[in-house]
């Protein structure tokens, strides 16, 4: 078989097509106040951790760093420089299902010596939901659902990628009030490694 760069072009309008649509819909739906008492209650923390594994690890590893930009003291839990929890802190948790193991423990860690939990997950009434004191839920579908009823995206693609642009999207409004230029967020970005 053949494969034009005109059947290329299809194929990838078509799936940039769902991508964006699929985003669209479901950051539309999410519950933008449940977003802002969770800005609120990461703003005042004396320090933020975020937990997720996979690609859900690596989308909120990504919010982590905009709010280090935003001059937040911010860890990933279970890199070798990050402290104990406690007290006062905030930790951020994203499992989809809710049900991850090391995301539900790193939870009950975290309530145990004090600290908030804030859940990013697709299941209002999962383990992880069941253990925040604020839940964002993204209406995405479970990884395991291969429906096609809530996205035609592969294996949990359309929550990671909302993880990502709903943390995005509160950086963004946190940014708005926070009273700081990009030149000064930019001070606080990478200049090594």
């Amino acid at each position: 078989m053949t494969v034009t760069i005109e059947d290329t072009r299809t194929r990838f309008d078509d799936g940039r097509r769902i991508v964006l649509d699929e985003n669209e819909r479901l950051l539309n739906s999410v519950a933008a106040e449940q977003w802002d008492r969770a800005g609120a209650l990461i703003t005042s923390a004396r320090a933020v951790f975020v937990i997720g594994n996979g690609r859900s690890g690596l989308a909120v590893q990504m919010a982590a760093m905009r709010l280090m930009h935003l001059g937040l003291r911010v860890h990933v839990a279970g890199e070798v420089t990050a402290p104990a929890v406690g007290s006062g802190d905030v930790l951020i948790a994203v499992s989809g299902s809710g049900t991850t193991a090391s995301v539900v423990g790193a939870a009950d860690t975290a309530r145990k010596v004090g600290a908030s939990v804030v859940a990013v997950t697709t299941a209002a009434e999962s383990p992880l939901a069941q253990r925040a004191d604020e839940i964002l839920v993204l209406p995405a579908a479970d990884k395991q659902d291969h429906s096609a009823a809530i996205t035609a995206q592969y294996a949990g693609s359309l929550f990671e990628q909302s993880v990502l642009l709903a943390f995005d999207a509160l950086f963004q409004a946190l940014w708005a009030h926070a009273d700081q230029t990009a030149e000064r967020l930019w001070e606080r970005h990478a200049n090594i490694g």
